[in-house]
């Protein structure tokens, strides 16, 4: 067989390609457009052209304007024509009445001659013989008969022989031109091609050019583009009006009713068209030339020129067109041509270059229509100006774009820019995941070097569940943002993205530091910072949630725990000792807890354990368990060993206890478990504590509405002097409750609810005012009384509010106020020493005595006596219960006393029992004695009917020993006075 060999096409190489190519462009780019340019000089220059044409001959004619009247018969016309003198034309001058004259054709033996009226203004025209005046024809925009017909512009006659003189009459519109022109039949058939293939051209070109820039502005969505568009039609039409060809439009006859209408809105849009656009092109230009003033003016004529095009007729609108425009054009010009020469803008150097071939063509016809001159026009006319001024229009609308173009394009270069050295990651999307754009922060962050477009997807760097809740919320709203972990979890992401044009577009921060930061902040906000365990305000959000299991009817128990004495290991052997302590308490019971149980850290040494979905009997197995472990073995730091006691307080939480009440009934278990001998106390569910808390807010409650002291009532128990048992009535009112049932209940709760919420000096000024308004009211059935005393309470003592109530209350009752002994506790008034002092000072300004109450139970010095002006010691009754079985207590009394006599007070001595304790008080001096021995409390009006106190004695030994009280005792002189 004969050897094949295979032959390799080689193509040329990528040098000779590139060659090839930037030949091609030169051609294309350069070459041809130049030989389209050359070749079209070389035709217009030398070549012969088809359509050219001899001028017709201008016939001679008489011209008469009909009168106002009735229309006279072409007989009647025709005399009058005869004495008119002959002319070449004659111009309407806007005149709307019809004109007749008449004309000798020429060479009238010659067949086929064509007869022209070619006003492009001529509405009507009827022709007759004038040797025989038989009718010709006539014809009008609408219809035409005989020899007469609409052509071009104007009117023609074609018969196949003139007659030696016509008679016409003719009607115009506009600044018309009566004349006659004849045409050989051949030339004025070839005029009207050439009228007809100019109009089509210039019709043509311009809607091309039209709808090339109006497709160019809907496809990049300029406005301006659009406004150019429609002012080169317009631009056309004018033109055409010029020209004679708007009595057609896309070679459509316009129907004669419409044809002066249509020239009037014609211009009239032309106008608003160019006034918008040069405003649009030179809007930044003409700012700063405080034109504003003239342009909004010009803006506002507008709308009266339309209503002028719709409702005037023909004839008047048009002088008034023209003097507005010349006005506008003149100020638009000044205008431009101020911007070409100070900003020397090349958008608004076209412009005016356009505006001026306007303006100069505009005026032109203006004052050639106004004078009748018309020789210029043939040089200069709407027509050439339209032409021109298009091009040089679109020369500025290109420019415009020229500069538009440049200002995106610098634009986009600074967005890529900006793109490329954002800090953060952007990105886009598709619909799959896959990454079509990154820029180089998101690489940097995802550790990317080259993320190819369509290459890799969202999934390489995060999980698919990211993915799904990334694309749902991108459909779902119209900006999503979540945060996210990559795929390992080690970096923490905020994604920032919103669906665009089929696309997800988003922005990437690495949050990785600041999620760090704020898990700490979180962390800190709500654990201790010593032990780890949850602080206050973690614990509650825990005991919070925790509460939500109840309403499911799940069991919750919660543990208040409590160090035993820590307070010394801090105080002897320092802080660090007992931080360490504490953290190994928690790492203890930790170890008794299971996973949903959680501790947390409310005070120095003070914890509580959150046990949600636990019953009580476990949570009593646990807390017994955290009790022994925490003291069953020594807490070692460095070389020293500690023994550290718990106490628990564990309660079983009900649905419905608000928490803080829930933490409080658990505090209170936890003071019992102090003494308790495992230190654990449980209040299961229905306890007494729960009820007695119950009881409590409901008194809360009470103190804080309108009825707050609905049920009190006052009683008095009798205050027997020592020295003269007989001569004085002198008592305490003390406060009693009256339930629901009628029945008297201790106020002892009640003035407890009252000091925890603050609402004390409620109850205090209710005491207070019904105490004095009992005075004022017996006062004369009182004679032996010195002195009633009443209790205040402490935090009434340290409320503003209350102190201005009772001085406002004893101003009002000044004339008894000094019956009134107002008792303070030792503990209290020493609390806030210069306080106490100033409210002392205060209410002995209206008489008031003042009490220290009891004294000697305190751990105050009496020191502390000398600084306030306090007028009666009552002796504490602990000293004063069984005072003769200890003597001790006995020197204790006996050194008040001696205190008090040295001060200038008085003693009173409470809760004295029988009539050993009477004695005893009198031989040592006391004042004043209170208690059982002398009376239980009495109802006020029993105290209206008693002489003194020693009345309401029921003791046999007491009134025996009665008569011998005083006797013997040494007067103090000092203070005899005081309560006397």
């Amino acid at each position: 067989m004969p050897n094949t060999t295979h032959k390799h096409h080689r193509f040329p190489s990528s040098a000779a390609t590139a060659v090839l190519e930037r030949v091609l462009r030169v051609f294309a780019y350069y070459l041809i457009p130049l030989g389209i340019g050359l070749f079209s000089v070389v035709a217009l220059l030398f070549w012969h052209n088809q359509y050219q044409i001899s001028e017709p001959e201008a016939l001679p004619l008489r011209v008469v304007v009909q009168a106002e009247g009735a229309a006279p018969t072409p007989a009647e016309a025709l005399a009058r024509l005869a004495s008119a003198p002959t002319v070449a034309s004659h111009d309407s001058k806007l005149s709307t009445r019809p004109f007749w004259f008449s004309f000798a054709p020429m060479s009238a033996s010659v067949e086929q001659d064509v007869i022209e009226f070619p006003s492009r203004h001529a509405l009507s025209v009827r022709c007759w013989d004038a040797t025989n005046l038989r009718p010709i024809g006539e014809a009008s925009r609408s219809h035409a008969s005989g020899a007469i017909s609409a052509v071009k512009a104007g009117f023609a006659v074609r018969m196949e022989r003139l007659p030696a003189q016509m008679l016409c009459s003719g009607t115009f519109a506009g600044p018309a031109r009566v004349s006659v022109v004849q045409w050989p039949s051949e030339q004025f058939a070839l005029s009207v091609e050439q009228f007809h293939r100019k109009s089509g051209l210039l019709d043509g070109g311009m809607i091309v050019l039209a709808l090339f820039v109006l497709l160019t502005a809907l496809i990049n969505r300029q406005p301006l583009y659009v406004l150019f568009a429609g002012w080169l039609i317009l631009n056309l039409r004018v033109a055409a009006l010029s020209a004679g060809w708007d009595i057609q439009w896309l070679g459509q006859t316009v129907p004669a009713d419409w044809l002066l209408l249509s020239r009037s809105m014609t211009l009239t849009l032309y106008g608003i068209a160019t006034l918008t656009l040069y405003q649009h092109l030179l809007r930044g230009s003409l700012k700063g030339l405080r034109y504003a003033v003239t342009m909004r003016a010009m803006q506002w004529l507008c709308l009266p020129i339309v209503a002028a095009a719709v409702l005037l007729p023909y004839h008047v609108y048009l002088p008034i067109v023209w003097t507005i425009c010349a006005l506008c054009l003149a100020i638009m010009m000044t205008g431009l041509a101020k911007v070409v020469i100070e900003s020397r803008n090349r958008v608004a150097t076209w412009f005016a270059a356009s505006f001026a071939l306007t303006i100069v063509a505009t005026l032109v016809e203006i004052v050639a229509a106004a004078l009748g001159t018309r020789e210029v026009t043939g040089v200069i006319n709407s027509v050439t100006a339209a032409l021109a001024s298009s091009l040089l229009a679109a020369l500025a609308v290109a420019e415009q774009m020229r500069a538009e173009t440049e200002k995106r394009e610098e634009a986009q270069r600074k967005l890529e820019q900006a793109y490329e050295a954002m800090p953060v990651g952007l990105f886009t999307l598709d619909m799959r995941g896959q990454f079509l754009s990154a820029n180089p922060a998101l690489r940097k962050m995802l550790g990317a070097a080259g993320i190819e477009a369509g290459r890799m997807a969202w999934r390489h760097f995060f999980s698919e569940r990211v993915w799904m809740e990334l694309h749902e919320q991108v459909h779902g709203r119209s900006d999503a943002e979540l945060e996210i972990a990559n795929s390992d979890g080690s970096r923490r992401f905020l994604v920032s993205a919103t669906l665009a044009r089929g696309r997800i577009e988003g922005v990437l921060q690495d949050i990785t530091e600041k999620y760090k930061a704020t898990e700490q902040l979180r962390f800190m906000a709500n654990n201790d910072p010593l032990t780890k365990v949850y602080n206050r305000r973690g614990i509650e959000k825990m005991i919070e949630l925790a509460a939500t299991s109840l309403a499911a009817g799940k069991p919750m128990a919660l543990a208040y725990l409590d160090l035993d004495r820590f307070k010394l290991i801090n105080d002897l052997f320092g802080h660090s000792a007992g931080d360490e302590v504490l953290k190994q308490v928690c790492e203890r019971m930790a170890m008794m807890l299971a996973g949903g149980q959680q501790i947390g850290r409310v005070g120095g040494d003070e914890f509580v354990i959150v046990m949600p979905d636990t019953a009580i009997p476990l949570a009593s197995l646990i807390c017994r368990g955290i009790v022994e472990r925490i003291g069953a073995t020594p807490y070692r730091v460095g070389e020293k060993a500690f023994h550290v006691r718990g106490s628990i307080g564990l309660i079983e939480v009900s649905a419905g206890m608000p928490m803080k009440d829930v933490v409080s009934t658990a505090d209170r278990a936890c003071r019992e478990a102090k003494d308790a001998s495992d230190g654990l106390v449980v209040y299961e569910r229905n306890a007494a504590a729960f009820h007695e808390r119950e009881a409590e807010l409901n008194l809360v409650a009470k103190l804080q509405g309108a009825g707050a002291t609905d049920g009190l009532f006052v009683e008095m128990q009798p205050i027997m002097s020592l020295k003269h048992p007989q001569d004085s009535l002198n008592f305490e009112v003390l406060l009693r409750m009256r339930g629901l049932d009628g029945r008297v209940m201790p106020a002892g709760p009640l003035i407890g609810a009252a000091e925890k919420s603050g609402q004390a000096g409620v109850i205090d000024r209710w005491v207070l005012t019904t105490t004095l308004g009992w005075i004022a009211d017996n006062i004369q059935r009182l004679p032996n009384t010195r002195f009633v005393c009443m209790n205040l309470s402490g935090a009434s003592l340290n409320d503003e509010r209350f102190v201005a109530d009772t001085l406002e209350i004893l101003a009002r009752y000044v004339h008894v106020a000094s019956r009134l002994c107002m008792e303070i506790t030792e503990s209290v008034a020493l609390h806030d020493l210069d306080n106490t002092r100033r409210f002392i000072d205060q209410v002995r300004n209206f008489g008031v005595k003042v009490a220290l109450d009891d004294f000697g139970a305190g751990y105050t010095s009496f020191s502390y006596l000398k600084e306030l002006p306090a007028d009666v010691l009552k002796i504490d009754g602990n000293f004063i219960v069984n005072i003769n079985a200890h003597p001790a207590n006995v020197a204790i009394v006996e050194a008040i006393v001696s205190l008090a006599v040295n001060l200038g007070m008085k003693t009173i001595a409470e809760w004295a029992e029988d009539a050993a304790t009477v004695q005893t008080l009198a031989e040592i001096g006391v004042d004043y004695v209170q208690g059982w021995a002398v009376s239980r409390s009495q109802p006020p009006e029993r105290m209206l009917a008693a002489a003194s106190s020693a009345s309401f004695i029921q003791d046999p030994q007491l009134l025996e020993m009665l008569p011998n009280l005083g006797k013997g005792a040494a007067l103090d002189l000092r203070g005899i006075m005081k309560l006397h």
